[in-house]
């Protein structure tokens, strides 16, 4: 079954309210089996296009994965790029800034592990947590110690938008081509997935007492993230909305995202001009000699 991936994303200026957009969608394999024959095809021609975005040198590409705890981030980048290069690929997981990122702007951590050119960079969280835990919580802005005239809560969401927006497109103008994922969770579903981590030894490790107590700020949650992916998806650094209840559909959807943007690059390998052709000739007779 075709995906067609425009039905998730999210056009610029549109607002967003969550509860229009499915965590559920028909799945787009027939069986068990049928989904890992596609996500094996998808994962094979990943792992193409990345030795060729690597070979072609010019574009890096920065995937970055946003959601409700246990809405799949991990198994997602787990599943979709297990068969890239890791050479190439490099997935960066943000938690609580520490002191010293504290002490910088907000966008400054995360700008230090952006991927070089030829690479794919995977933001599990990212610099999009300051417009969502830190406004759901408001507690952890006072913490970063920003002068009171900035700390207008009717304008700071609104400036901060603005600072990401002007980055991203500063990155996509050097570059960098940014695709944001928001892995759409139900709230039953995740009570599902939290309660099976409770009954599955294997999988208490994943627990903990702050999944349970967040989820009372759901509706807050919710806000933010409307707001969120209403102000910063742009034509250049889109925002998809992935129905993340079916784990393996979520995968598809997202592989196939992937797959299109590389693809939209236009890459190839770099040619092999007289000048190189002679180069090589050369080493080729040193071989023969050898």
């Amino acid at each position: 079954m075709k995906i067609d991936t425009e039905t998730f994303r999210v056009r610029e200026g549109d607002p967003v309210k969550l509860r229009k957009w499915p965590a559920r969608v028909k799945p787009f394999y027939k069986s068990d089996h049928d989904c890992q024959k596609i996500l094996a095809q998808h994962v094979k021609a990943l792992r193409r296009r990345q030795g060729l975005l690597y070979a072609d040198g010019r574009y890096a590409v920065l995937l970055i994965f946003q959601g409700m705890d246990a809405a799949g981030k991990d198994g997602v980048i787990k599943h979709v790029l297990s068969g890239v290069n890791p050479q190439g690929c490099e997935v960066v997981s943000f938690k609580s800034p520490a002191a010293e990122e504290l002490s910088h702007d907000f966008l400054w951590r995360t700008t230090r592990r952006l991927p070089q050119r030829g690479r794919i960079g995977i933001f599990n969280r990212s610099y999009y947590e300051e417009t969502l835990v830190v406004r759901v919580h408001p507690e952890l802005l006072h913490a970063q110690r920003l002068p009171g005239e900035l700390l207008d809560r009717k304008t700071i969401w609104e400036k901060r938008f603005r600072s990401i927006t002007d980055f991203e497109k500063h990155l996509h103008r050097n570059g960098t081509r940014v695709v944001k994922f928001f892995l759409h969770l139900s709230k039953e579903e995740q009570r599902r997935r939290i309660l099976e981590r409770m009954e599955n030894p294997d999988k208490n490790w994943k627990l903990s007492r702050a999944d349970i107590a967040e989820r009372k700020f759901w509706k807050d949650y919710t806000k933010a993230y409307q707001e969120c992916l209403g102000a910063t998806s742009t034509a250049h650094a889109p925002w998809y909305v992935v129905p993340a209840d079916d784990k393996p559909n979520a995968r598809l959807v997202v592989s196939q995202i992937i797959l299109e943007t590389l693809d939209g690059l236009k890459l190839s390998y770099p040619k092999t001009g007289k000048a190189r052709r002679r180069e090589l000739e050369a080493v080729r007779k040193m071989l023969m000699k050898s």
